[in-house]
């Protein structure tokens, strides 16, 4: 347990992660939980085969409203809104007018005329200007984060628990939909996302109810407490990209590897098309799969036939792979194929590897 810094934001679950002795550290401005006694390595591997739960209240939460909004949204964001069906969630982008990632969010959508978007916390305020200076008059934007407490319930047994707690099997939302229900009387947003792989629910509800909602959901069979220690092995573990690190104001979703998700043939007009239409990728995000243990962090530098072609954006020991995994960008100067060897330039003694697909890990339950 770590001191915490009075320049951090705590959330409402702060004294419940005291309380179970686990490990904080800053995270975008934010004293949070990195793990719980039973470390990393444990968190993962529960999240994996059972039910784990994490405190995600350090996400932001906005609401945007009035006749024209989805109209609005097409002409702001990456990927299409106005098609997008009420009960949906869509991942999305953020975008420059150069085409390169502000924000990666997710809109839902309430209604015809309503979104509900989630944003990173550390990028939260220029998103919230960003989207202020963007919008109309005519729509309305609200920032709800402080009053919204986020918890993900992540892992295979994820849909069991709820059925426990009283909901309907049936009534469960499908991948990438939502739901409003009630949990132990607590109102809640109930979206089936997530970012470990696994079968999963996001709920959102009411700040106020934070404690009581924690303390209930750790009470059902095989659920623990995770941190973003696990939350990041296993996001990684997916080659989901992290803001930061994959996605950046140096970088286009298309050189992310999202390309095909924005349809960029149907000349639909959003801020940053036109370049990302006409212009050639810098660069490509490619998975990176070691020869050991050892991991390679960060800014470690990639050699390709002992030149240098890149750098590494992340990189950790896969749990489930029982070696380490890297995602970095490659030039697109360098032809290259799957299973290409690679040199990671990590100081006395460079790491090999050979390129890989991502996902690293294919066992994930997130759309049984």
């Amino acid at each position: 347990m770590t001191d915490i810094n009075e320049n951090l934001k705590i959330t409402p679950l702060n004294g419940r992660h005291i309380a179970l002795d686990a490990r904080m550290v800053p995270f975008a401005g934010w004293n949070m939980p990195v793990q719980y006694p039973e470390g990393i390595l444990a968190e993962h591997r529960h999240t994996r085969t059972h039910v784990s739960i994490f405190d995600i209240f350090h996400m932001g939460e906005f609401r945007v409203k009035g006749p024209g909004a989805a109209q609005e949204l097409d002409r702001i964001l990456a990927r299409a809104v106005a098609n997008q069906k009420p009960g949906t969630c869509r991942y999305n982008f953020l975008l420059t007018e150069k085409g390169t990632v502000i924000d990666d969010l997710i809109v839902y959508r309430i209604s015809e005329s309503e979104f509900y978007i989630v944003v990173n916390a550390g990028t939260r305020d220029g998103d919230a200007a960003r989207l202020k200076e963007l919008l109309p008059k005519s729509i309305s934007f609200a920032d709800e984060s402080d009053a919204t407490a986020k918890i993900d319930l992540q892992g295979p047994e994820s849909a069991d628990m709820l059925v426990g707690l009283g909901l309907e099997r049936e009534n469960l939302p499908l991948y990438y939909k939502w739901t409003n229900t009630e949990i132990a009387g607590i109102p809640c947003l109930l979206s089936r996302t997530g970012y470990t792989g696994e079968l999963g629910f996001e709920l959102y509800f009411d700040t106020g109810k934070s404690e009581k909602m924690w303390n209930l959901l750790l009470e059902q069979k095989n659920v623990k407490p995770a941190g973003l220690g696990a939350r990041d092995t296993l996001r990684l573990e997916m080659g989901y990209p992290l803001y930061g690190h994959e996605l950046n104001l140096e970088t286009t979703p298309v050189e992310a590897g999202f390309g095909q998700l924005l349809k960029l043939e149907e000349k639909r007009n959003f801020i940053g098309a036109e370049i990302l239409r006409n212009s050639q990728p810098a660069k490509k995000l490619v998975g990176i799969v070691l020869e050991g243990r050892r991991a390679a962090r960060e800014g470690t530098e990639v050699l390709i036939d002992g030149q240098h072609a890149g750098k590494v954006s992340s990189g950790t020991f896969a749990p489930s792979l029982e070696k380490a995994v890297s995602m970095a960008y490659i030039s697109t100067e360098f032809q290259f194929q799957l299973g290409k060897d690679v040199e990671l330039v990590t100081g006395r003694t460079n790491i090999n590897g050979k390129i890989s697909e991502i996902p690293f890990y294919k066992g994930g339950t997130a759309r049984k």
